[in-house]
């Protein structure tokens, strides 16, 4: 008896698992039966929840990601219940075990599932608003008077007997300067703050527009105004409390049309615009805001602030300076200018002299008119035509309108404006110094949208400017126009015509404009533009300059062909172009740009183009230059080529490398060996290039200064037998590395070129193999093998720069490479002095990111303890890292071997790599104890065992980086 006990247990432990295993066996096919069932519930459920998901986002709002991950997995579980259902079709009786338990799993698994979809709740949420940012305020002007006028319209739109206000006044005297200060100031007092700038012509249905994107919608696929109505009045109807500012309104209309609800005290919502009538303000049934002039004490202040005080040190000056200002008639928008205009000025004749011009332009002139002299004054005192012409041609875009800086830019050099340089890019210098100058007289004004720059004049200098060039220019831009202005309006001496944002459909064929001295002549974005009739351009042989980008043009008139001073073309964006007329004879054309077109074949002439300097062909149906043509090219500074949805298909590297004045390049290489015969083939690479291999990512744009990466390298889904070395040029900025199988390690140009250094003795190389030698730090050099001693083939280190520096390298980005052992090959000496980032991402075989001895860092120090064989530990630097992540690496082991001096680092992120044991970081010590990097903020790791699992240097450096550990699963 008493052995029954532990053979009772015995029995129970065999007993159990083979009760299970008959059971599995038995019910294998009753357990499918209820896998199907519940299989067909939870899709039930699923199909419930699309339908109930697709009512819910009609009313402008996005899913929840608990939802998102629901349906997910909905998917997911049905392709693993599939492939289980044949397993068990196709399985063998002894398997029936085995495939019961799994059948019986998936129907618990199915059953939690469908428990986790019953959502009782809303199935969606508020999108995130886009427009909680701060708008860029110009300081305010004017002390007391300003600061009451702040509070006053803040009391009014914190008054809930307030719904509607209206801020008016006289041009220039500062409503959208103060509507910038209240926007910001109550921008987290609302759930929506909307700022919308509206214009002298307003565009209903661009304002509709305009409004549905500062809430994160998309009207650009309604075309009826009505129903654009219905939808927005629908969104905003849905914001508990929203505040909508309407800047420079002309004209008064109905918020109904437009599909605004009626600000109540029920909704909370609230009504700003700002105008230079006092009957807008009334017709819209605003409460009344009317903006003050400054007093003479704070427009006296103003002018001394803008000016400069120094001036109060000449009493003589001083008398004039005050009289100068008093002229300025306490506006603020005229003070500033004619201010800053005169700064500087020292001399008491010029100072008498200005204010006698002031005095004598202003005579006899409404108050309007007065004010437009007043800032004629500042446009004068430039006392550079160049900076004059400048402006002038600003005043060709219409109102309100952001005009980039690289557009515009590029249009003055092809007008001759900014004159020719040696270099593109001290054109572009040029035209940057230029718009500098014109901010800092306050006649235009920067504005920075998603990291790129634009300039906007104020409405009243636009108007000053036009003025000032009535008799030569034609301004018609964003007047809402159908056809083209009366021929009454086509005088022969125009130089400049703006058509632009309209919505001209045809040019007819009875239209000849006798403009004979016309240089520049924008029809861009007539998007509805079609034809233009060959008889257009007959009598425009001056036109230097011509846009018609953003048009549904078809075919170019042939008559083109005979602008034979034509400078630049702009046709990007025309997707339904189809045939461009022979360039042979427009032989001073200099830029050309056809990117995004529907183009299918190369121009014809195009081979004659010998003064283009720019040429873009991004993302245009054309995939296929002829060879032969891009070496006719030989003044290209500038090149963009890549097929819209496939490589450019003939573009040869050596043809490329013969282009000689190339300062940039952006393209899309056919295939991984064209990329390296194009690095290696150059004596030196561009100064700005964009290398895409197997990648349509979007180019960036080459010519503007301040895009954070000026040489950029990406190259994604390649694959091939074996493995290769990827090289890289030497003096690359961004490097992303996606999905290439077929890569064993990165290298650089330097290190490709000196694979001789790694050959000694009485071995040379067999037959007509080239051995590539570093002649520069951005070349390399052929040299022939018969021309090598027998000797010995090591290069001395003098001859050849310190390989694998990397110094302009800012970030590396690699992912899914699955070949890939380690980033740098040994005998590599990788320096990053100016890295920022580094991620690694999903890459199965690294082992090592630098796979390296320590013999072979650069620098050595002794520290007791942590030596190598040498009695040396030695240092990596990485000075500017403020970004390690390293993501799904299941071999690697090492990051380096030695340690890394980061102190600028901020964010480490470590998961899925359970073979790494050891964070190689130099930590800098404080009162002898280690401590963590000095911006460090956070190490995101997989989980506790893994960082308990780190091996250290110093027993107290886990102690110092605890702090800040993370863990991604608890």
């Amino acid at each position: 008896m008493e052995y029954s006990g532990p053979i009772l247990d015995i029995f129970n432990i065999i007993c159990d698992p083979l009760s299970k295993c008959c059971k599995y066996h038995c019910n294998l096919s009753q357990y499918m039966e209820n896998l199907r069932e519940k299989l067909g519930e939870r899709n039930c459920r699923k199909e419930d929840v699309e339908s109930r998901l697709r009512a819910e986002l009609l009313l402008g709002k996005e899913t929840k990601k608990e939802v998102e991950l629901w349906l997910q997995k909905v998917v997911k579980i049905n392709g693993v219940a599939q492939a289980l259902e044949q397993e068990v079709l196709k399985g063998k009786y002894l398997s029936r075990v085995c495939l019961g338990r799994r059948v019986w799993k998936m129907i618990q698994e199915v059953d939690q599932h469908y428990q986790k979809g019953s959502f009782n709740d809303s199935l969606v949420v508020d999108k995130p608003l886009q427009n909680r940012d701060e708008i860029p305020p110009t300081p305010l002007a004017g002390g007391a008077t300003t600061e009451t006028l702040l509070e006053e319209i803040s009391e009014c739109l914190l008054n809930d007997d307030v719904r509607k206000i209206g801020v008016y006044g006289m041009g220039g005297i500062g409503k959208t300067t103060i509507m910038k200060h209240i926007h910001n100031k109550l921008l987290n007092t609302f759930e929506a703050v909307i700022w919308i700038t509206v214009s002298k012509s307003p565009n209903l249905s661009g304002l509709q527009n305009d409004i549905a994107r500062k809430l994160n919608e998309d009207f650009s696929k309604y075309e009826d105004e009505t129903e654009k109505a219905t939808k927005l009045f629908s969104l905003l109807k849905q914001k508990k409390r929203w505040f909508l500012i309407l800047d420079d309104i002309w004209e008064p209309f109905s918020l109904e049309e437009i599909g605004i609800p009626e600000p109540t005290s029920a909704n909370g919502c609230k009504l700003a615009l700002t105008t230079r009538s006092l009957d807008v303000c009334r017709r819209m049934g605003c409460k009344e805001v009317k903006m003050k002039l400054l007093t003479k004490m704070e427009a006296w202040n103003l002018f001394l602030d803008k000016v400069g005080r120094e001036i109060l040190l000449y009493p003589d000056l001083k008398a004039i300076a005050t009289q100068v200002a008093d002229e300025c008639a306490c506006l603020p928008l005229a003070i500033v200018t004619i201010a800053v205009s005169m700064r500087g000025v020292v001399d008491i004749n010029e100072w008498s002299c200005a204010l006698e011009e002031l005095r004598e332009s202003i005579k006899g002139l409404n108050e309007m008119d007065k004010v437009l002299e007043r800032l004629k004054f500042s446009f004068t005192r430039l006392k550079d035509e160049k900076l004059q012409c400048c402006l002038q041609y600003c005043a060709l875009y219409p109102e309100d309108f952001a005009i980039e800086r690289t557009e515009l830019i590029r249009h003055l050099i092809a007008e001759g404006i900014i004159e020719e340089k040696k270099s593109r890019q001290a054109e572009f210098n040029k035209g940057h110094a230029m718009l500098n100058k014109l901010e800092n007289a306050c006649l235009l004004e920067r504005v920075i949208r998603w990291d790129t720059i634009y300039v906007k004049m104020h409405d009243l200098i636009r108007d000053m400017a036009i003025n000032i060039t009535s008799e030569k220019h034609l301004v018609e831009s964003g007047r809402q126009l159908k056809e083209l202005p009366d021929t009454k309006k086509w005088m022969k001496d125009l130089e400049r015509i703006s058509l632009m944002r309209n919505h001209i459909v045809e040019i007819p064929c009875d239209t000849s404009p006798k403009c004979q001295r016309l240089s520049t002549l924008f029809l861009s974005e007539n998007r509805d533009l079609a034809r233009i009739a060959d008889s257009f351009f007959l009598y425009m042989h001056s036109l230097k300059v011509l846009d018609l980008s953003h048009t549904k043009i078809t075919n170019l008139p042939n008559s083109i062909s005979d602008l034979e001073n034509l400078t630049a073309l702009y046709l990007q964006y025309c997707p339904e172009l189809r045939y461009l007329p022979s360039l042979a004879k427009i032989g001073a054309l200099r830029e050309l740009d056809l990117s995004y077109s529907g183009l299918k074949d190369a121009p014809q002439g195009i081979e004659m183009l010998t003064s283009l300097r720019y040429l873009n062909l991004f993302y245009s149906d054309l995939e296929v230059l002829p060879v032969g043509i891009l070496p006719k090219l030989s003044s290209l500074q500038c090149l963009i080529v890549c097929g819209r949805s496939k490589p450019f298909k003939v573009v040869k590297p050596a043809e490329l490398a013969s282009l000689r004045k190339l300062e940039s390049f952006g393209g899309q290489m056919f295939d991984l060996l064209d990329y390296h015969l194009y690095v290696k083939s150059l004596d030196g690479m561009p100064s700005k290039y964009h290398l895409q291999v197997g990648t349509h990512k979007r180019l960036k744009l080459l010519e503007m200064p301040e895009n954070y990466y000026n040489r950029i390298v990406k190259i994604e889904g390649i694959s091939g037998e074996g493995e290769e070395d990827l090289v890289l040029p030497n003096d690359v900025e961004f490097f992303t590395l996606k999905r290439c199988n077929s890569l064993g390690s990165l290298i650089d140009v330097l290190s490709s070129n000196k694979e001789i250094v790694h050959r000694t003795g009485n071995t040379k190389p067999d037959g007509d193999e080239c051995v590539l030698l570093a002649s520069s730090s951005r070349s390399c050099s052929r040299l022939q093998p018969d021309k090598i001693e027998d000797s010995q083939f090591v290069v001395s280190s003098s001859s050849i720069p310190s390989p694998g520096t990397f110094s302009f390298l800012i970030l590396i980005k690699i992912q899914s490479c699955s070949n890939l052992r380690n980033l740098f090959k040994p005998g590599l000496q990788p320096r990053f002095p100016n890295v920022k980032e580094i991620a690694i991402y999903d890459c199965c075989q690294m082992e090592e990111i630098v796979a390296a001895t320590t013999e072979e860092y650069g620098e050595g120090i002794s520290e007791e303890g942590s030596s190598n064989r040498k009695g040396m530990t030695y240092l990596f630097y990485l000075p500017k890292l403020k970004a390690l992540t390293l993501s799904k690496l299941p071999e690697l082991k090492s990051i380096c071997r030695g340690l890394m001096t980061c102190d600028s680092l901020v964010y480490i992120t470590v998961s899925c790599c359970p073979k790494l044991k050891r964070l190689p970081l130099a930590l800098p010590l404080l009162h002898g104890k280690p401590s963590p990097p000095p911006n460090l903020k956070v190490i995101n790791v997989q989980d506790k065992r893994w960082w308990r699992s780190l091996e250290w240097n110093h027993q107290e450096e886990e102690k110092a980086l605890q702090p800040f550990c993370q863990y991604l699963e608890l």
